[in-house]
């Protein structure tokens, strides 16, 4: 964990990403019974019931926003997997390291804790090396989340719209992450669009969290594809197929399969050719999760009162000292500001648009049918460098 003072005003609050060996550590800042609590805070929820809407005593948070967790699993890794994407010369080479990029963003979660449901407006910023990744909240119900990340060096632009909804199901929570993800490789005009897969927190009869569903990845421009498949623990533990991830990729003219996928994510995935039966590792979770470097303040001054490490930072100081009365009256207090200013906005809006929310995004535009959900275009070309980075 990091506390930094950005200014006399300006407490940003950063703690570790989600790593491999930090999996267990997180129980640091859990409160006592925690099942029990789980339990008794769901015992008035009907199953098929929408969670976004359930407010969390900060015993049932991470300190962190979901921003930050979204980020992370772009600037956090210790392998520049980015870049092998955007430097491999050929469009099968680029979309098998595509494939491991994207395998590379889940990480393991800890079980019974969430992050903070950002607020309206909130904005989370950092920079590695020459990526810089910008994200914001546009939408608060329901809660959606824009992000652009650019490397102008390497030609790398991504593009996400990211909208969770949660649902209890009695025994387990699911939550669809809805939104595309679109990665551009600029040089080569390749564009990568890909979804996510369900991210589900059982409590019968072994507590755990899983991601778990099919992702499919296409590239239009070469003209190939991929399916993969998420698996994890039902009932019983198998080794074999907790965090296990299988599929295929193959040409979409023709549906030949060209190479096969298998592995765990949080261990190694291999590549089988499956012509030459000749197979590779093109991901080993232990090298790009271990160890990860926690974002430090470079520029205090530069950092915006919006950004998520700020909006929370008292909160998540008082849930790293076990100070729950403390955590639970700045929380309680920052979303009721955030109900005030809806309400203020839904006063100002005509009769025939009260189900709208007239905010404005300062860094996306956005837009939303039916048909299509959620989507989102930068106003910007470029992310700028941010006062908040990640050494390498």
């Amino acid at each position: 964990m990091v506390r930094e003072v950005g200014s006399d005003t300006k407490l940003a609050v950063l703690t570790a990403p989600f790593s491999l060996e930090n999996e267990e550590s997180d129980s640091k800042y859990r409160a006592p019974n925690l099942i029990q609590r789980i339990l008794s805070l769901l015992s008035s929820v009907r199953p098929g019931s929408d969670l976004t809407r359930l407010q969390l005593p900060p015993q049932f948070n991470i300190p962190k926003s979901q921003l930050q967790c979204y980020g992370e699993s772009l600037y956090s890794t210790n392998s520049d997997m980015l870049t092998k994407c955007s430097n491999e010369e050929t469009p099968l080479g680029r979309f098998v390291s595509v494939v491991a990029w994207s395998i590379s963003t889940l990480r393991p979660l800890p079980f019974g804790l969430a992050p903070y449901n950002p607020i309206l407006g909130e904005t989370h910023h950092v920079s590695r090396g020459t990526l810089n990744v910008l994200l914001e909240q546009v939408s608060h119900h329901p809660p959606v989340t824009a992000l652009q990340a650019t490397d102008d060096k390497n030609n790398i632009e991504m593009i996400w719209c990211q909208s969770p909804l949660p649902r209890f199901h009695g025994t387990y929570i699911e939550t669809e992450v809805h939104g595309e993800r679109r990665l551009n490789i600029l040089d080569k005009r390749e564009t990568y669009t890909m979804n996510s897969p369900k991210l589900v927190i059982r409590f019968f009869p072994l507590p755990g969290v899983d991601w778990l569903g099919n992702v499919k990845i296409r590239c239009e421009e070469s003209g190939i594809e991929a399916e993969l498949c998420y698996r994890g623990n039902s009932f019983l533990p198998r080794p074999s197929i907790h965090r296990s991830v299988k599929g295929k990729i193959f040409m979409s003219s023709t549906s030949k399969t060209v190479y096969e996928v298998s592995g765990h994510w949080d261990r190694t995935v291999i590549l089988k050719d499956v012509s030459t039966r000749k197979t590779t590792t093109i991901y080993d979770a232990k090298e790009a999760l271990h160890r990860l470097k926690t974002p430090i303040v470079k520029d205090p001054k530069a950092v915006l009162e919006s950004e998520s490490s700020v909006v929370w930072g008292e909160v998540s100081e008082a849930i790293l000292e076990k100070s729950w009365g403390k955590a639970k009256e700045i929380k309680t207090c920052i979303e009721e500001k955030q109900r005030e200013a809806a309400r203020e906005r839904k006063s100002r809006q005509k009769q025939d648009e009260e189900e709208e929310e007239d905010y404005i995004p300062k860094y996306f535009t956005v837009s939303h049918s039916k048909e299509n959900g959620w989507s989102c275009l930068p106003n910007n070309k470029l992310v700028p460098t941010a006062p908040i980075v990640v050494n390498d």
